[in-house]
């Protein structure tokens, strides 16, 4: 009995150490910082383009005399302390007016972005990123939706990760150690498993009701008023189009956790998606949400992150 206790032992030990290898093999080997270098630029390049879009209408969004009036832009807000009006409040004393604030605020935001696609003090650059945009996103909660949340959440991604470490100004002028930081192949992950989570939770929750099976969510979603770009009537004579794009969408986003993994069909997986976000962009008009989502996954899983040149091995390996 001991022989076999003693054996099972050392089995269970043996097992525990190739988990253990296995886990440490998935996060933490060597990897390219180039696609978090991809995630830095994406990012950085689609939310200046949104700006672009919503500068002429800056002061009407986020000012107190803009579409929300005086107190009830402020009863909107979500945040009693991180919005412009908190710091609108706080900078009248010193004779700085409304319209100084919001306009400096979305200012440092596109210099924060600017210097976060060129690789200026990456982390520093996103830091102020995320929380120019938090401050703007509590200030007009009634003008979000799913793509400022997104964006948020990856801007504080940002802050931690090696971003900086690859097609960057701080690695052109040596801010940065030579080779990628260790952290890479866990920062990876991170943005990796949180698509995963997220189009694996949208699949399933599509698939669960019957609209996206007969089409129905399909045609509501491109002959709303807000997200018509075009006259799609002539599809009521058609009801078989909506339908199979219905399973399409529910087909990409349910297998995109157990799909995009294998590189047998991590191309394929990969296209599916950017047509998904593509048609999106077209036929809802929504460009931003469109393009960010696929950014996100080209850097996870489009660009490669072999490690480039001779890696070294971690302390202790065999």
């Amino acid at each position: 009995m001991s022989g076999r206790a003693g054996l099972l032992r050392l089995a269970g030990r043996a097992l525990l150490e190739r988990a253990w290898l296995s886990i440490h093999h998935f996060a933490f080997a060597p990897a390219s910082a180039a696609p978090l270098a991809a995630l830095r630029i994406g990012l950085a390049s689609v939310l200046l383009l949104q700006a672009a879009m919503v500068a002429p209408s800056l002061l009407e969004l986020y000012g107190r005399s803009g579409i929300l009036q005086g107190p009830l832009h402020d009863v909107f807000a979500r945040s009693d302390l991180l919005r412009v009006g908190w710091l609108i409040d706080r900078l009248a004393p010193l004779g700085i007016g409304e319209e100084s604030v919001v306009i400096g605020v979305g200012a440092l935001y596109a210099l924060a972005l600017v210097a976060l696609l060129v690789g200026w003090r990456a982390r520093a650059a996103a830091a102020l990123a995320w929380l120019t945009h938090f401050m703007l996103m509590m200030t007009a909660e009634s003008t979000n939706y799913g793509v400022d949340n997104y964006a948020n959440i990856f801007l504080f991604y940002l802050i931690w990760m090696p971003a900086g470490a690859a097609l960057s100004l701080d690695r052109r002028r040596g801010r940065v150690p030579e080779g990628p930081p260790a952290t890479t192949r866990l920062s990876l992950r991170v943005v990796q498993l949180h698509l995963c989570i997220s189009y694996l939770a949208s699949g399933l929750s599509k698939a669960s009701g019957e609209q996206w099976w007969n089409g129905e969510a399909v045609w509501r979603s491109i002959m709303l008023p807000e997200y018509r770009q075009a006259d799609f009537s002539w599809l009521a004579q058609h009801p078989w189009i909506p339908m199979i794009a219905g399973w399409f969408v529910i087909l990409v986003e349910a297998g995109y956790t157990f799909l995009i993994w294998p590189r047998r069909t991590r191309r394929l997986w990969v296209a599916a998606t950017l047509a998904l976000h593509a048609g999106i962009a077209v036929f809802m008009g929504l460009v931003v949400f469109g393009a960010i989502m696929a950014v996100f996954t080209v850097a996870a899983f489009g660009v490669s992150a072999a490690p480039r040149g001779p890696v070294k091995a971690p302390a202790g390996a065999g």
